[in-house]
């Protein structure tokens, strides 16, 4: 079965994110567990984590059908030691906050190099920082997102995010999250049956599709091979609805919590519904 649902608004507190999901007829939903534009947030109150968890019961969710997002000012690549571990803790803290919520799993984008230093050296830096936090945090799986390779960042290759992986000492909580509309910026084809199977045999061969712990679901407002982030509704974009009939029919990726990231939250039920009938065949 598929779990399809959007990036839901916490305004009101996290607890509100089960709520907002069920109200739009998602069975998976991502969020984020803090302000994702501040570097200090006060800590859940007991009050919060019980809200939550019991929402999250009651609206029918199980824990692996949510995906968490990290905050965009973490850069655990960063050239820069004082930025590097001013995200490194913001990480610890990601990671501390997903485990009191009962969550498994924290998507981050890897980080950026800032044209400071090479790319293989800021992926040392990231497994370097993803260890520590790990070794700092228990029972939550840090998951790299493939970024659109945009500026400086690093993820656009299925090799940086395998070389990231490979230094991760703990490999029972590192994975993987792919984005459509990242991979198509980046140069990864997905709009036929045969350039789709290309993607993911070369995604499996890299990386290995045992490590996929999600996907994010978004059209592209941005042209093939562009590295430029941009997304948009489904069917509105460069890549419009019949790549997305690919994903919904392979039962590689059943289970797995399927976020939209898509531009249009009044366009959301639709899509889920849309999406959700393609994976009934």
């Amino acid at each position: 079965m598929k779990h399809i649902g959007p990036h839901v608004s916490t305004t009101g507190g996290v607890q509100q994110a089960p709520l907002n999901a069920r109200a739009i007829g998602a069975t998976a939903f991502g969020l984020f567990t803090k302000n994702q534009r501040q570097w200090v947030v006060k800590p859940y109150d007991a009050a919060t984590i019980d809200a939550f968890k019991k929402n999250l019961a009651e609206c029918g969710y199980e824990p692996r059908y949510v995906l968490a997002h990290d905050s965009y000012l973490i850069n655990i690549g960063s050239p820069d030691t004082t930025m590097r571990q001013k995200s490194l803790i913001a990480l610890i803290d990601e990671l501390t906050r997903c485990g009191r919520l009962g969550l498994s799993t924290l998507n981050i984008h890897p980080g950026s190099h800032l044209r400071a230093i090479n790319e293989e050296e800021c992926c040392i830096l990231i497994v370097e920082s993803i260890n520590r936090a790990l070794d700092k945090t228990a029972g939550v799986t840090v998951v790299l997102e493939n970024t659109a390779g945009q500026g400086s960042n690093i993820g656009y290759r299925f090799e940086q995010l395998a070389a990231i992986i490979d230094g991760v000492e703990d490999k029972s909580r590192v994975g993987c999250c792919f984005d459509t509309c990242h991979a198509f910026a980046a140069g990864y084809d997905i709009r036929t049956a045969e350039t789709y199977n290309e993607t993911m045999a070369a995604f499996d061969r890299v990386v290995g599709l045992r490590y996929l712990r999600g996907l994010h679901i978004n059209d592209a407002k941005s042209a093939f091979g562009s590295r430029v982030d941009r997304h948009h509704s489904i069917g509105e974009g460069t890549l419009g609805w019949e790549p997305f009939r690919f994903f919904m029919t392979d039962p590689r990726f059943d289970e797995l919590p399927m976020i939209l990231e898509t531009i249009d939250e009044g366009r959301w039920p639709e899509e889920i519904k849309r999406l959700s009938k393609m994976a009934e065949g």
